[in-house]
This record gives C-alpha cells, structure tokens and sequence, in this order.
C-alpha cells in the first residue's frame, strides 16, 4: 500500500453522512465533489455508491495524495481530481447532476463561500442536488461549546475562516434556486444540508 494522507473525520463521518447520500443521490448519475481532501471520501461513497461518477476535485497541491487513494482503490466510477479553486472560473464550465462537499464553506473565506454558490450555480443541472456536510450556526448562535471552540481554532489559523451561519448560506442557494430539502442532524455537532435545484 502506498503511503497515503489520512484523516480520523473522514473515517469517523463516513457512515453518518452516507446514510444520507444514499437517499439524496440514489436517482444521481455524475457527481462534483469540492474540496476532495484525502481523496478518503472519494473512495468510500465511490464504492458504495457504484451507480454513481464521482469526479474528485481540489487545489492541485492535494492531487498528489487524492490519486494516491484512487490509485490503491481502483475505482471505475472514481475519476481523477481536477483543479479546483472556488476563487477561480476554470471549474464552472461542467455539467452534474449533483454536487458533494464535506468541511469546506468554514475554511474558506466568505468571499469564496460566495464564489461557491456561484460556482455550483454554473454547473449544477435543473434538478440537481447540493449536500454540503459540516458544522453550522442558526440564529447567530453557536449549537454547541465544541462549536465555538473550533471557531476561535479556525480564525487563529486564518482570521477570514469561521463556522457559517446558516441562513447565510441558505441565502447564497436560494439566490442560484437551490431549495433547502433536509437539514440533517451528524455526530459531533455538524449538519448535513441538501438542497435541490428547481427546473426552469
């Protein structure tokens, strides 16, 4: 086995967050993922998920690691990473279905949250399907003390990061017609949203 990245969240968010992906993407064929990380991700809902092409994504310094995963996983429907900066256009000229993403909107800036929204507004279909996994705020408020303490860990690494608040970012889809269709509950105090793109 080669030497991969690892990371203990992907394994301890794995099942949880499947359970979900599972009901949300069971009639999806092509899948964007934003922010591959590990590749770790990839590899599971890639295998669980056979029905489904699964196209990994990240900012080129994390392709090494993510082939490293897909290369030991030899998946047929897993595809190789392209390059992926929110920040950047380069990404927003595909077509899916639906779009995953896991632990990402609080470790960008919000400007790139924008850019995100944006983004999977260029290349989601009518009808398509965004979930996106991680920890949120409602009403300002953080849901719990671990919460608050990742958020002063996050914006001591990068004072533009932070835990978003929901309703922000509800705003961001409804204005690309992304409807909220489940918030869903994890361990350790994170959601999963899922929300749908209505046909025109």
């Amino acid at each position: 086995m080669t030497d991969k990245p690892f990371s203990e969240s992907c394994v301890q968010n794995r099942d949880p967050i499947l359970a979900v992906l599972r009901e949300v993407f069971a009639d999806r064929s092509s899948v964007l993922e934003i922010g591959s990380g590990t590749g770790q991700h990839a590899v599971d809902f890639g295998a669980a998920l056979p029905h489904l092409r699964w196209q990994t994504a990240d900012v080129p310094s994390n392709h090494p690691g993510i082939r490293r995963w897909l290369d030991d996983a030899a998946l047929p429907n897993v595809l190789p990473p392209i390059a992926l900066d929110v920040n950047r256009l380069e990404w927003r000229n595909g077509s899916y279905d639906a779009v995953f993403s896991a632990n990402t909107l609080h470790i960008m800036g919000w400007p790139g949250v924008e850019q995100f929204f944006a983004g999977v507004g260029a290349v989601l279909l009518p009808g398509g399907v965004l979930a996106v996994y991680g920890p949120f705020n409602y009403n300002g408020a953080f849901t719990s003390e671990s919460n608050a303490r990742f958020d002063i860990w996050l914006k001591s690494r990068d004072p533009a990061s932070g835990v978003r608040d929901f309703e922000a970012v509800n705003a961001l889809a409804r204005a690309q017609g992304l409807v909220l269709q489940q918030d869903v509950a994890m361990p350790a105090n994170n959601r999963t949203l899922v929300w749908k793109r209505m046909g025109y």
